[in-house]
């Protein structure tokens, strides 16, 4: 076979490109016309001029292509990778039933088949324009990922192999956790801690660069690491922004879309029963004591809100004469603050500590925020939510400890909560340590996370930074010198031990205006007071931690991932942004207004982590989240509770997600087994804890990486699944090959 080649980004298309991000960076609030993005929701390209026009374009060149592709049809129509072997051809479904022991454990089912002609809805000239850009852009993100020490699914690499000639190997650059602790092991000791090294570290153009000593800085020779290339970035990011403004890739991806969402209710509709059957004879497992991961919490948000009213009321009555608050200098004992906000702890109750959002926080952001001031009092927030006060955090510790222990007596729950690092000051980071440390902030059922929010604006606003390269500095220059010296920096580094990844948090739908691009300043000369955009924040911390996972990984040191809140509001390219750099992300809402980002995100199976309690108080009603469909489709979904405190009434927020979607989009008990295995899949949890969650072979795509004993999903359901993503990755195949 031939290899492919694509060409580079031209002139023109990095022209398009930036007429299309103009387009939708300008006015986004307002503007009411469809987005280049988008496809209207009774497409017509089944519309009888869509038919003419194709009947037009058919040459008799093009009718003799298409017949040779029809000779194919029955060969690609259910075509998997073998993932056993390095080789280039992909074998047909019987071809694996037959020689794999591990797919005999699949009981027989319908399987749905379509023969015919598999590009119909476009040209075939177009067929073979859609198959390119979609191989391309399949091909920059998992540049990126490997790049990032990131992850990317084997089954697509292999594809992209078979359609380059080239021969698929597997590799082990993927990230590296923190082994669980063992029994009776100290999860703070210091004793293992890696020596340093000496090297110097230093940021330039907004990322940071290691150099073996400071005479290297002079004569710029840094440490031989993968850096980041804006200009290839911003290359690439054109070529995806052409890819998915196109009008023949968006009628493409919609049909293929609409005939996913089809294919699956055809499925459930043959096989619902035989689903079933299976999970009723799988002993001891069902939904409740299947592994599920709560993979977009907030720790200051992590518990209910009767929890926190109960541990205000306690503190009260222990600690009334405690010094614990600083007004200006002024020392205030609990029951003196009290006696200041005109309150009683007494008195409380779940209504007047006014921490639950509501129909007042719809479409607003800024008093969501406010929620997290119990009885609207920044004074309590500061004492039980902070990990910086007059008690050091001991409060937000305890609360935090207390929901670890529910977990634990839970057992079959894990959460992963964010703490945040702001920027404003290099001491954030041994300062927040020092309290995780201190407090012994530790829980087998959680791992931790950071969070940035997009708040450069406000520090500079108050003259607290001089530049956004200096809030860079203050994030990433801490954790690099913790990597390089991490016996100088003993409580920083064991606290990095228990961090799985990045967030990037904020109010997407905050209008920036900047279109980023090889054009725009320089961290270091960015000194305005205006916000930089979200494609800039997310290009500046994914380079970051590009450099950041390849040292730490040189070092046999835990790598992140990075994990931005995304598609929640605001433009179309937040996604595009995510889709070239981030692992996996949280929300993903807007990817319903782009069936060309919607299909490479089922192509690539990025998970999404979706709250729709979250996004009916804020952004979007319960009844319209795209959960189900994006469900039916394949994305790789997951539930998550976002903020307890504002959303939840039980002590078991994570089942009250799962039970009220189960409810509302009528999932069946495989349906959810389904989701809560891929939120296994999608967090930070260690090698060893995922193969005791979910099967040795968890890292197998389909089924054979699927032990129902633990995980409660049909293999039915993962054949198929797995089945359906391999027949829409052959398409793209197909359409490139060159007879």
């Amino acid at each position: 076979m031939s290899q492919v080649r694509i060409p580079e980004v031209d002139e023109a298309m990095r022209s398009f490109a930036e007429k299309v991000f103009a387009s939708e960076v300008k006015d986004e609030e307002i503007r009411q016309e469809i987005s280049p993005f988008d496809v209207e929701e009774v497409c017509p390209i089944s519309r009888q001029e869509m038919r003419a026009y194709m009947m037009l374009q058919e040459s008799s060149a093009t009718a003799e292509k298409r017949k040779k592709r029809l000779l194919r049809v029955n060969t690609i129509a259910l075509a998997v990778p073998v993932a056993q072997k390095s080789i280039t051809r992909l074998s047909t479904i019987d071809e694996v039933i037959s020689t794999s022991p591990l797919y005999q454990t699949v009981p027989d089912f319908q399987r749905v088949q379509i023969t015919g002609d598999y590009a119909s809805g476009v040209t075939v000239e177009d067929f073979e324009v859609v198959c390119k850009g979609l191989y391309r852009a399949l091909c920059i993100r998992e540049k990126y990922m490997h790049q990032s020490v990131q992850r990317f699914p084997r089954t697509t690499s292999q594809y992209l192999r078979a359609i380059e000639g080239k021969v698929w190997r597997a590799s082990d650059t993927g990230p590296v956790f923190t082994p669980p602790v063992k029994d009776g092991q100290d999860p703070f000791e210091t004793e293992n801690v890696a020596e340093d090294l000496g090297y110097h570290v230093q940021m330039k153009d907004g990322v940071v660069y290691i150099y073996g000593d400071k005479a290297a800085v002079g004569r710029n020779e840094p440490k031989d690491l993968p850096y980041p290339s804006l200009e290839r970035f911003v290359d690439d990011m054109n070529f995806l922004l052409a890819v998915i403004a196109q009008g023949p890739v968006k009628t493409y991806t919609h049909r293929r879309l609409k005939f996913l969402s089809f294919k699956f209710q055809v499925h459930e509709m043959l096989n619902e029963m035989e689903e079933m059957k299976e999970l009723k004879n799988n002993p001891h497992r069902d939904f409740y004591n299947c592994r599920k991961v709560d993979t977009h919490i907030h720790a200051a948000a992590c518990m209910n809100q009767k929890h926190l009213l109960r541990f205000i009321k306690k503190s009260y009555c222990v600690d009334a004469d405690r010094v614990v608050y600083d007004a200006k200098g002024k020392q205030l004992t609990l029951k003196q603050l009290f006696q200041q906000l005109g309150l009683h702890p007494y008195d409380l109750t779940v209504d007047s500590l006014d921490v639950h959002a509501g129909q007042q926080t719809f479409q607003r952001f800024d008093k969501f925020n406010d929620k997290y001031n119990p009885v609207g009092a920044s004074e309590l927030r500061d004492l039980y939510l902070k990990t910086e006060n007059a008690i050091n955090g001991e409060y937000f510790a305890t609360i935090i400890k207390e929901v670890g222990s529910d977990l634990e007596d839970a057992k079959y729950q894990h959460v992963e909560p964010r703490l945040s690092i702001y920027g404003r000051s290099a001491e954030e980071w041994p300062k927040l340590a020092s309290w995780f440390k201190k407090h012994r902030v530790y829980s087998p059922n959680m791992k931790w996370m950071i969070q940035v929010p997009r708040i450069y604006d406000v520090f500079r606003s108050k003259n607290f930074l001089p530049h956004f390269g200096k809030m860079l500095e203050n994030i990433f220059v801490p954790v690099f010198e913790a990597t390089v010296n991490p016996q100088a920096h003993k409580e920083l580094s064991i606290f990095l031990r228990h961090i799985t990844g990045f967030d990037s948090v904020d109010d997407e739908s905050k209008h920036s205006g900047h279109m980023f691009s090889t054009k725009s300043p320089k961290p270091e000369q960015w000194t305005s007071e205006k916000n930089p955009s979200y494609t800039y924040y997310v290009y500046y911390m994914y380079a970051n931690i590009l450099v950041l996972n390849n040292l730490r990984r040189q070092r046999g040191m835990n790598t992140f991932l990075f994990r931005p809140h995304c598609g929640e509001a605001g433009a179309i390219t937040h996604l595009l942004a995510a889709f070239m750099t981030a692992d996996n992300i949280s929300h993903g809402l807007n990817l319903k207004k782009s069936p060309v980002l919607q299909y490479l995100y089922f192509l690539a199976q990025i998970p999404i982590a979706m709250s729709p309690l979250s996004n009916n108080s804020l952004f979007l009603e319960y009844a319209k989240n795209p959960l189900p469909d994006f469900h039916q489709k394949g994305l790789m979904v997951s539930l998550s509770t976002d903020d307890p405190m504002q959303f939840h009434y039980t002590k078991e927020p994570l089942m009250e997600e799962y039970a009220i979607a189960a409810q509302v989009f009528k999932l069946s008990t495989c349906d959810m087994c389904e989701i809560a295995r891929n939120s296994v899949l999608q967090c930070g949890l260690s090698h060893e804890e995922k193969a005791k969650f979910l099967g040795e072979n968890y890292q197998e795509e389909g089924p054979q990486g699927n032990d129902i004993r633990k995980t409660n999903v049909a293999q039915i359901r993962m054949a198929y699944r797995y089945e359906t993503w391999c027949y829409e990755l052959n398409l793209i195949a197909e359409g490139l090959k060159t007879d």
